[in-house]
């Protein structure tokens, strides 16, 4: 709580003190108005880079130096063949396959149980022949039923993996053990256990078996056998998964531009300049009620920004491969109101008739020619942390709200010395005007005094 003065002895006010430095505090109040501009200034200008950048950022992710790098597999039948595909290394085609037989696995089956947890097998072991030689699993009482003998199996990692099915043509012995391989293919034959089980409650054999097979697939019209129902490089580029056979059928697979997704790039592309264009329109926007020192508008920064983005969309690429050399050819052209219009159907149109063109008109030879390349240029020039406009504006009004913060702290340290000495100056004139009232009253009171012995002598 300040010390107040004056009004009992000076007459003064008694905030004389405050409403003196409130004046003297105005010229801080204007500079703290101008720090506060500056930095709505800074935030526009930040934004302004971040609406920029988004630009280049949309735009890089449609192509590659190669081409479109949206490709996409679509298969006649996904519940017979699916696939993905590298769009590094894919090429653009139709194929016909035809799934005569699946690539099996070896397996085998063993005699039924009337039960899977309680039976008992014995003790003993499965041995199992590997690549890696011979591989025992061990059983012993605790795990000598159906159930314990298929976890054994499964942690010993030999290659196989077992299981416990209950098959319901035996309602006396149902449950049944079941060994298959991991891996599909002539190339991975298993050589089923032989069993060593002494003291079980029952037999334990193995009832039937199965080979691991080779798959067989036509392609085109011409059949051969795979190791696998995962096939690489059929079609290059290209990855299938084999689901189910398809035999005296064949699936059709294309490989090319997902349009969708191209299409949708673009159309990022078009909002994010929109986003740019309708940021500086709002800026140069002025009416009654538009303070400028707060805004943009006006600033050569800006409008260089429009001028070049503008020239861009609208500048030929001559040097592209094909019919398509503008922007306006793909359906993106600047409407009345100064923004971009994407017309998305003339895109799809035009991108399907001619996908090499458009493919050389944006993509080019990915480093000097192509609009992508030619955008990528100028933002990065926008950007440059050197030189860029952008760049250059948000360095400078930095270095201006340190100035006016620096400015203003001095102030108020002037201006809390400059309190300090008028308080003291008002207590002071205080006590001076307390002691002449003081004396006053002295002097005052000595008159009466007088006056009134004077009068007893006149008595």
């Amino acid at each position: 709580m300040p010390i107040r003065f004056g009004g009992i002895n000076t007459g003064l006010p008694p905030n004389i003190v405050e409403q003196l430095v409130e004046v003297e505090r105005i010229p801080i109040k204007t500079m703290e108005t101008a720090k506060t501009k500056t930095e709505e200034r800074l935030k526009l200008v930040t934004e302004l880079e971040t609406k920029v950048g988004a630009i280049r950022t949309g735009i890089a992710e449609l192509a590659s130096t190669r081409g479109f790098s949206d490709i996409k597999l679509t298969s006649g039948d996904p519940n017979a063949v699916t696939g993905a595909v590298d769009p590094q290394t894919a090429v653009s085609g139709s194929w016909n396959i035809e799934v005569v037989s699946l690539a099996e696995k070896a397996a085998a089956i063993t005699n039924g149980f009337p039960d899977k947890n309680k039976t008992t097998l014995g003790v003993g072991y499965f041995r199992f022949r590997t690549a890696e030689g011979k591989k025992d699993v061990y059983v012993d009482s605790k795990s000598g039923t159906l159930e314990g003998a298929a976890a054994a199996i499964n942690a010993a990692h030999v290659g196989v993996r077992a299981s416990v099915i209950n098959d319901r043509k035996d309602p006396e012995a149902p449950y049944k053990l079941m060994i298959s391989a991991d891996q599909v293919g002539a190339d991975n034959q298993i050589e089923y256990p032989t069993l060593y089980m002494l003291d079980g409650d029952q037999d334990l054999y193995f009832d039937s078996r199965r080979e691991a097979k080779n798959g067989v697939v036509k392609l085109d019209g011409f059949e051969f056998e795979v190791p696998d129902n995962t096939l690489k490089d059929v079609i290059p580029g290209a990855t299938l998964e084999l689901k189910q056979s398809t035999k005296g059928n064949a699936v059709n697979i294309t490989v090319k531009e997902d349009m969708e997704v191209v299409s949708g790039k673009i159309k990022l592309f078009v909002d994010s300049m929109n986003a740019v264009l309708s940021f500086i329109q709002t800026q140069n926007k002025v009416d009654k009620g538009t303070d400028t020192s707060k805004t943009l508008g006006g600033d050569g920064m800006i409008r260089s920004i429009e001028q070049r983005l503008r020239q861009l969309v609208q500048t030929p690429q001559y040097s592209a491969q094909g019919d398509v050399k503008t922007l306006n050819q793909l359906g993106i052209a600047f409407n009345r109101n100064g923004l971009l219009d994407f017309d998305q159907k003339r895109f799809n149109a035009t991108l399907a008739r001619n996908p090499g063109h458009v493919q050389s008109f944006l993509v080019g030879n990915g480093f000097e020619t192509g609009f992508i390349p030619a955008l990528k240029r100028e933002i990065g020039n926008l950007l440059n942390t050197s030189f860029g406009p952008v760049s250059n504006r948000k360095r400078g009004l930095p270095e201006k709200v340190d100035e006016s913060t620096r400015r203003i702290a001095e102030k108020e340290r002037q201006l809390g010395r400059k309190e300090e000495l008028l308080r003291a100056k008002f207590s002071r004139l205080e006590e001076t005007m307390s002691k002449i009232r003081g004396q006053g009253s002295q002097l005052q009171a000595m008159g009466v005094q007088g006056g009134a012995i004077g009068g007893l002598t006149q008595g």
